[in-house]
């Protein structure tokens, strides 16, 4: 399939499979057009990416953690022994961002609460 059925099929942008494929995260074939053409099984991998963009990866990690991964009843399951602990690091920085960003807005909450009475939205 070209391009534009995929990114019909998926729902993703034309532009962004582009941006997918130079990252390393989807490999198809050209014509002798120059046209890309896509199987069956990107559907699938796009489906994959956007699971795991998502879930707060970076691509520089999905291109790692992608081929470790498969499908299996609308859950994604690791296949190489190392990606669960890698995993668990991505979820570990995960949550000190969560964190981070719970201090960030504590702080907002205290300098908003200080405001003149007059100040209030």
């Amino acid at each position: 399939m070209r391009i534009g059925e995929l990114s019909r099929r998926t729902g993703v942008a034309e532009r962004l499979l582009r941006y997918y494929e130079e990252q390393g995260l989807l490999h198809p074939t050209r014509r002798s057009s120059g046209y890309r053409e896509y199987g069956e099984a990107d559907v699938g991998t796009v489906r994959r990416i956007r699971s795991l963009l998502a879930a707060g990866l970076n691509t520089a990690t999905i291109a790692v953690v992608l081929p470790c991964l498969r499908d299996d009843d609308e859950r994604l399951v690791p296949t190489c022994p190392d990606l669960v602990a890698q995993l668990g690091r991505e979820r570990d920085r995960i949550t000190a961002a969560i964190d981070d960003l719970r201090h960030s807005r504590a702080m907002l909450d205290t300098v908003i609460a200080a405001a003149p009475a007059e100040f209030a939205a």
